[in-house]
C-alpha cells in the first residue's frame, strides 16, 4: 500500500477525499483526524485512514491504521466508525524495522475483524469506496 500524499494521485471524486476530517468512533466522540489515506498499489482503492490522535496542537499525535470497511458514516466535517476510540488507540504500530509491510496490514485487518483485502473471492464490504486516480493534466 502507498500513503495517497506519497503519490500524484487524486481522490477520482474529490467529494471523497476524506482527509482533514475529524475521526469519530462509535459513540461519537472525537478520535483524531484523518492525516492520510492508504491505496492499494495495484487497483488505486482506499484500503486504509491514518488517524493521528493523541499529543498537544499536533505535537507529538500518534498513528493508528483503520480499514475502510470500519466507516459507518460520512458528514463534510467527520467520518463516523465503528470501533470505540479506545480500540483505535490500541490497535498493532507499524515499525519498518520490525514488520514485513504486508503482514502488519494483514494483522490490522485481523484486530478489527476484518479479512484482509487481498482475500481473494471475498465479497467487498467497504460502505464508502474511494478510488484515486491521476489528476487532470498529469498524464
Amino acid at each position: 500500500m502507498l500513503k495517497l500524499s506519497d503519490t500524484d494521485l487524486i481522490i477520482a471524486n474529490p467529494a471523497e477525499d476524506i482527509r482533514g476530517r475529524t475521526a469519530r468512533d462509535v459513540n461519537g466522540e472525537k478520535i483524531g483526524k484523518i492525516e492520510d489515506l492508504l491505496i492499494d498499489n495495484e487497483t488505486n482503492e482506499v484500503r486504509m485512514l491514518r488517524v493521528e490522535h493523541g499529543g498537544v496542537l499536533g505535537f507529538g499525535a500518534t498513528p493508528s491504521f483503520v480499514p475502510v470497511e470500519a466507516i459507518s458514516r460520512i458528514t463534510d466535517e467527520d467520518v463516523h466508525l465503528r470501533r470505540a476510540g479506545a480500540e483505535v488507540a490500541q490497535a498493532p504500530r507499524y515499525d519498518p524495522e520490525l514488520t514485513d509491510e504486508r503482514e502488519f496490514y494483514g494483522q490490522v485487518y485481523g484486530y478489527y475483524g476484518y479479512p484482509p483485502y487481498t482475500t481473494s473471492g471475498m465479497a467487498s464490504t467497504v460502505p464508502y469506496p474511494m478510488v484515486a486516480t491521476r489528476g487532470m493534466g498529469m498524464y
